[in-house]
């Protein structure tokens, strides 16, 4: 099978928010937010994850990196986060900021520091998932982005 990552097309909402729910992930504001999911499909269609960004000026808030359990391990979240990360940086943003209960470790393998959540940019801050739905035991990472090089 091959593994396609893409935007996700409007009737395919109901999905990415099923896969959100069955992964434990906030979706309460995810009609009101501007979030932008991509997804990871194979080739006969499977939905196998999804990841989510919402802009705010030079920094994105990365959300809802989920894999669906029999998809996980097969580097499809990995796959997902460096599209992320590479269309964040063409996009000109300088930061990736998320909250994590469950996979800390999987960010600090691509780079993602621990920072203090009072360290995150202000309109970051101002987000519902800072605001109130991530708890605040929730550990806040942090990736600098270089500048895309092109030539």
């Amino acid at each position: 099978m091959t593994l396609a990552i893409r935007r996700i097309a409007p009737d395919e909402t109901a999905a990415v928010r099923a896969l959100l729910i069955d992964s434990g992930l906030p979706v309460e504001d995810l009609s009101g937010a501007a979030i932008e999911f991509r997804i990871a499909v194979e080739d006969n269609g499977a939905m196998l994850g999804v990841v989510g960004i919402e802009v705010f000026d030079e920094a994105g808030l990365l959300r809802s990196l989920a894999v669906a359990p029999q998809a996980r391990h097969r580097g499809i979240g990995h796959a997902l986060a460096a599209s992320l990360e590479t269309d964040a940086r063409a996009r000109g943003l300088r930061q990736l900021v998320l909250l994590t209960q469950t996979a800390e470790a999987f960010f600090a393998r691509r780079g993602y520091a621990v920072i203090d959540r009072a360290a995150a940019p202000a309109g970051i801050q101002r987000s519902a998932e800072f605001r109130s739905l991530c708890p605040a035991s929730a550990v806040c990472m942090s990736l600098l982005l270089e500048p895309a090089r092109f030539g």
